[in-house]
C-alpha cells in the first residue's frame, strides 16, 4: 500500500518504520523538518505540507493521522477534507474521542470521504512488539486496508492462542479487531487505557506496601528491607499477576531502586475521565477506574513511592516524561 501518514512523534515515526520494514510506501509529514528527515533517512517519501502529501498519494488515498486529541487532529481533518476526493480515507489512529469520531464521520460521508478511528496500543515498543489495534468504521473500508492493519499488528505467533476460539474473527489472534461502527475503535481503546490506570495503580500501591514494610509505622515484628527489584522480577516468572507492566517496573527498580529519577507527578490524557463519564451514563459502578484516575491527581499535589512507580511505567511503555516544572 501507499499511505500518508501525518504525525511523526513517538508513535507516528514507529508506526511509519514499521510500515516501511513491511513493504508499504510511506509519504511522510510533520510539522517538525526534523522528523520528516527522519522518516526520509528510514525509506519515506517527505512532504513538508499536507497539500503536498495528498499530491504524493494515489487516490484511493489512505491518510493514517497520530497526533493529540482535540484541535491538533481536528484541524489536519479540516484540511485533509478540502483536499482529499471522494472514496479517500482518513484514519485517526491517536487518543481521540469516541464522540467527536461519530460528528467526524459524519462531516466526512457528505463529502464522500471514509473515516476511521483506530485505537492503537504498544507505546514506545510498538516499532518492535507491533501494535493492538481497535477500528471503528465501515467493514468494507476496514478489508480493503486489512493489509496495512496486518502488517502494524504483532501476528498471531506473539501469543499462544486461546482454546475455544474456533470460528471467530482469526484477525483478532493478529492483535487487531474491527470493533464496530465509527466511534468503536476508540471507545474499546478508552476503556482499555482506563483498565490500564486501575492496573498500573494496583501494581504503584502494592510496591509502596512492600517498601514500606521497613519503616517507622510497621509492626514491630514486621519491618523488613525488602528487595523491590528482586520481587519484581520473581513475579515475572509464574505469578498470575505477571505482566508486560510488570516488566516495565521490574527494569525500573533493577536500574534505580528508589525510583530517585522520578517525582511521581502522573499525568492523564483524557481517556480515563472520558471512561468514567460512560460509566456514570450506562450506571455502571467503575470503583477502581474512578479511584485510579483520582489518584493521578492528587499525584500532582504530593507525591509517594506509589506514584514514581506510576511514573516509571508510563516512562517505561509510552516514553511520557515527568512535567519539568515540577522538578
Amino acid at each position: 500500500m501507499r499511505l500518508g501518514v501525518i504525525g511523526l512523534g513517538r508513535m507516528g515515526g514507529a508506526i511509519t518504520r514499521r510500515l516501511l520494514k513491511a513493504g508499504h510506501a510511506v509519504v511522510a509529514h510533520d510539522r517538525e523538518a526534523s522528523r520528516i528527515d527522519s522518516a526520509v533517512e528510514s525509506g519515506a517519501v517527505g512532504a513538508t505540507s499536507v497539500d503536498d502529501l495528498v499530491t504524493a498519494l494515489e487516490a484511493p488515498r489512505a491518510v493514517w493521522l497520530m497526533l493529540p486529541a482535540g484541535e491538533p487532529t481536528q484541524g489536519i481533518i479540516d484540511a485533509l477534507a478540502t483536499r482529499l476526493d471522494r472514496g479517500d480515507t482518513i484514519i485517526d489512529g491517536g487518543n481521540g474521542f469516541w464522540k467527536d469520531d461519530l460528528r467526524r464521520a459524519e462531516a466526512l460521508e457528505a463529502r464522500g470521504l471514509h473515516y476511521l478511528d483506530v485505537g492503537t496500543s504498544g507505546g514506545v515498543w510498538g516499532l518492535e512488539r507491533g501494535y493492538c489495534l481497535m477500528i471503528g468504521g465501515e467493514a468494507t473500508v476496514v478489508n480493503q486496508l486489512d493489509s496495512l492493519f496486518a502488517s502494524l499488528s504483532p501476528g498471531k505467533e506473539s501469543v499462544p492462542t486461546t482454546p475455544g476460539r474456533a470460528g471467530r474473527d482469526p484477525r483478532v489472534e493478529r492483535g487487531y479487531l474491527h470493533a464496530g461502527p465509527c466511534g468503536a475503535g476508540h471507545f474499546v481503546k478508552m476503556v482499555h487505557n482506563a483498565i490500564e490506570y486501575g492496573m498500573m495503580q494496583a501494581y504503584a500501591e502494592g510496591f509502596d506496601l512492600l517498601r514500606n514494610a521497613a519503616g517507622p509505622e510497621g509492626d514491630s515484628g514486621q519491618q523488613w528491607e525488602l528487595e523491590l527489584a528482586d520481587i519484581a522480577e520473581v513475579w515475572r516468572h509464574g505469578s498470575v499477576i505477571s505482566s508486560w507492566l510488570l516488566d516495565l517496573t521490574a527494569t525500573a527498580l533493577a536500574n534505580d531502586p528508589g525510583l530517585d529519577a522520578y517525582i511521581g507527578h502522573v499525568e492523564d490524557s483524557g481517556e480515563g475521565r472520558w471512561a468514567l463519564q460512560a460509566a456514570i451514563d450506562e450506571g455502571v459502578p467503575a470503583t477502581v477506574l474512578s479511584a485510579a484516575l483520582f489518584s493521578r491527581f492528587r499525584s500532582r499535589q504530593e507525591h509517594t513511592f506509589s506514584e514514581k512507580v506510576l511514573a516509571a511505567m508510563r516512562h517505561g511503555f509510552g516514553g511520557h516524561l515527568e512535567p519539568p516544572e515540577t522538578k
